[in-house]
């Protein structure tokens, strides 16, 4: 979704245009789509759990539901927890609760941090020049897309392709 400091409320949410569509598709060729997030916004009571929910219900709203998971750590740091990106908690809850074949997996973020969180996970991680991947240094991502839309467009070039060459 666009970027909104701490968001609080679910007129604020903004899913980005194609996004539904190519999860859609990814969907389609058996992948599920997890959302890992830190919020240390709760954790700091900027808002509260129930706000963040809303936020959340919308955000699904706007994708069409073609959400299979999703996992927020409230820690604030310094003082967090290993479910706190960069830690791997909320991936390794996801591969438990999901039956997640990691082999077959992607992370994509905006943040150094997420970067960090795929590589730690051994994911191939994917950084959006988005939110706060505008304005990032080299980050070690395998790729850099201007949008969530170009890394599952070329995600899916790369699953669609091998669908065709077996």
């Amino acid at each position: 979704m666009d970027e909104v400091n701490f968001c609080r409320d679910p007129a604020d949410v903004r899913a980005i245009p194609g996004a539904t569509e190519r999860l859609a598709r990814l969907r389609k060729h058996g992948w599920a789509i997890v959302v890992v997030t830190n919020q240390s916004g709760i954790g700091r009571g900027i808002i509260s759990q129930a706000e963040y929910a809303a936020v959340h219900a919308e955000l699904l709203r706007q994708l069409n539901d073609q959400v299979d998971g999703a996992y927020f750590a409230p820690d604030v740091p310094p003082d967090v927890s290993p479910r706190r990106k960069p830690g791997i908690g909320m991936i390794e809850e996801a591969v438990r609760d999901l039956d997640l074949d990691l082999s077959r997996s992607y992370f994509i973020g905006d943040k150094a941090i997420d970067i960090e969180c795929g590589h730690n996970a051994g994911l191939p991680a994917l950084l959006v020049r988005t939110g706060y991947g505008a304005n990032l240094a080299t980050t070690g991502a395998e790729g850099e897309f201007p949008t969530v839309t170009e890394a599952l467009d070329w995600i899916l070039a790369r699953e669609e392709s091998l669908v065709e060459s077996s």
